[in-house]
């Protein structure tokens, strides 16, 4: 996959940076060159290569040692300093033979070196090398860096970070956050009367709507289900204003939902439920990672959601509790949840809001 990335992404024409202060001996060196189909750039001394470098990545500097003003080996040490330079090749070039010097060129941070008189054959063959060497690793690199964004897409970040650092199990016990379960209203129906692909387009754009609330109001998605939609508030950070914050979030998903549904005619609604209390998250699988959440929390935060009403939020007492002001909702009552026997449940109809007032999200609490 690397070697397939590299051949696709490969620069048609890779730089080479000849620096040495005889002009004869450079331009022997642009003409054998310049037969493999480099591009060649060309610096008189080390401050010029430096000059020139803070201008241009090369792909491989061939970099003679002796020179005036400044040398091959306190060039390559200005070089490596620079961090966009760091990994760019150096290929000493040298008259000096003894071990001393040698050392020297590869202490100053040379990857290499060919002596003089140059030997051509042998120069092209290591400047073909180390421009692939450095193109490899710099193609590794790009693939290192999207894995990590594909992981940061998956799990929350001090979770990606922890996998990253070899932790075994990671399991954690969140003692206070909020849960918050959103499902379709006629999503099953629709499904019947439509294409494959129109329906994941339909999804997706739903879906991709409700990310970007996620990410605005500070909560982690946890996954979707179906036509289902799942996030939590406080972990893996713990957050006081978790039940705030989803509360916030519910009512901007019911807001976009109607707006979407106004635009498209689709006779679709969202029943929203959210409970509160202590769960465990931690990361399971092994080649598809999957963040989840498992505890009685979960459970009732999912059947708020599905004895609910359509275009309503219904939280829990725990909820209703922890709201730094709660009057949004009325009581519904006790009602019979599957496992918990009866609760005493709240409800916010979301409609009432949005006829009423035009934006439940910005509906200012207690006012419906």
């Amino acid at each position: 996959m690397l070697i397939s990335d590299f051949n696709n992404n490969q620069k048609p024409s890779p730089q080479v940076l000849i620096v040495d202060d005889e002009e004869t001996q450079r331009l022997l060196m642009r003409r054998v060159i310049e037969k493999e189909g480099y591009q060649i750039l060309e610096a008189s001394d080390g401050l010029d290569c430096l000059r020139l470098c803070k201008k241009t990545s090369p792909d491989i500097i061939l970099l003679d040692a002796m020179m005036p003003v400044m040398d091959g080996f306190t060039c390559c040490q200005q070089l490596k300093k620079n961090p966009k330079m760091s990994q760019v090749p150096v290929l000493m070039i040298t008259a000096l033979e003894d071990k001393k010097s040698v050392n020297q060129a590869f202490e100053a941070g040379a990857t290499d070196y060919v002596t003089k008189p140059i030997h051509w054959p042998v120069l092209l063959q290591r400047v073909r090398r180390l421009i692939l060497q450095s193109q490899l690793y710099i193609q590794l690199i790009q693939s290192q860096e999207r894995t990590e964004r594909l992981l940061l897409n998956i799990l929350p970040e001090p979770i990606a970070q922890r996998l990253q650092q070899s932790e075994g199990v990671i399991a954690d016990y969140f003692e206070n956050v909020s849960v918050l379960f959103a499902d379709m209203v006629g999503f099953t129906q629709l499904s019947a009367q439509i294409s494959p692909r129109d329906l994941v387009v339909k999804l997706n754009s739903i879906f991709s709507e409700f990310d970007q609330l996620t990410e605005q109001y500070g909560l982690e998605k946890i996954k979707t289900i179906g036509d289902g939609y799942m996030v939590a508030a406080g972990l893996p950070i713990p957050r006081d204003d978790h039940a705030d914050v989803s509360l916030g979030m519910a009512l901007a998903m019911q807001e976009t939902m109607t707006q979407l549904m106004q635009k498209t005619g689709d006779p679709l609604s969202l029943r929203i439920g959210i409970h509160t209390g202590s769960v465990v998250a931690g990361v399971i699988g092994t080649k598809k990672f999957s963040y989840d959440l498992w505890g009685d929390t979960v459970n009732t935060a999912s059947r708020m959601e599905q004895q609910g009403v359509s275009n309503c939020i219904q939280i829990t007492e725990a909820t209703y509790q922890q709201l730094s002001n709660p009057h949004l909702f009325r009581e519904r009552g006790l009602i019979d949840v599957k496992g918990k026997g009866q609760m005493k449940t709240y409800i916010l109809d979301c409609q009432i809001c949005l006829n009423n007032h035009g934006n439940p999200a910005k509906t200012k609490i207690g006012s419906c």
